[in-house]
């Protein structure tokens, strides 16, 4: 059973809103933080009762402000979206992270880690994703009653709570949204902007050429404008 959540108040007691250790020790763990962290975002956008933050320090006890970790993705489910300054989780409604993510770093230690494992098992965690991006690594545990389990078979691995896939290929960890579009660099939604942004501006300029042509096969404005689903105010400014 995860442990119950209580302690004395105190109104002078500060928590922190900063452990002292950086983000990420490379470019490649933060990239992995950041592509995780901000897919999610994209995922859940619509849904103003899902709460995401990156290296957000989550208290899970009041009055104890040295109990805490600030893992690189956490997902909670039930809260609302918007800035904070740690994780108070008295404060929200008691509601534990369900979900989080930790990237590894050559820096990292094993016994940090198994720390951290034991804290996202004893309060409340329902999934723990471990991703090693050196070694395409990718470890996961899933709650079951009062205990993280090791997932067995992680490959093509659906979350329970995300709906998300994990499929480890040769040379890369791909993470799939439930529709199947896998999960997206800035740079690579960039660009698929840009390619959605190039064909539009096709489709218009080709809708432009049609309309002399259909005019010259007799088509009145009105007509034109609806073959091409246009408005006769747009095939004016192309007509004489």
């Amino acid at each position: 059973m995860v442990q119950q959540l209580s302690s004395e108040p105190s109104a002078t007691l500060i928590y922190p809103e900063s452990d002292g250790k950086l983000m990420a020790d490379n470019t490649k763990q933060f990239r992995w933080i950041v592509v995780i962290k901000e897919n999610l975002e994209l995922l859940f956008a619509t849904d103003d009762h899902v709460f995401i933050a990156g290296d957000l320090l989550w208290y899970p006890v009041e009055g104890n402000n040295t109990l805490a970790q600030a893992p690189d993705t956490m997902v909670v489910f039930g809260r609302p979206k918007g800035d904070r300054n740690s994780y108070q989780q008295w404060r929200e409604d008691n509601i534990a992270p369900q979900v989080v993510f930790e990237i590894l770093s050559p820096s990292n230690r094993l016994k940090e880690m198994a720390k951290k494992l034991q804290f996202y098992e004893r309060y409340g965690v329902e999934e723990y994703y471990l991703f090693d991006p050196d070694k395409l690594d990718l470890q996961g545990w899933v709650r079951a009653e009062d205990r993280l389990n090791v997932i067995e078979e992680i490959n093509d691995w659906v979350s329970p709570q995300l709906g998300i896939k994990f499929v480890l290929t040769s040379d890369n960890l791909e993470i799939h949204r439930p529709d199947g579009e896998r999960f997206l660099t800035f740079v690579e939604l960039g660009k698929l902007r840009e390619q959605e942004k190039q064909k539009i501006q096709q489709l218009e300029q080709a809708q432009k050429d049609a309309i002399p042509r259909l005019h010259e096969l007799g088509l009145t404005r009105e007509q034109i404008a609806n073959v091409l689903s246009l408005s006769v105010e747009e095939v004016n400014k192309v007509l004489p």
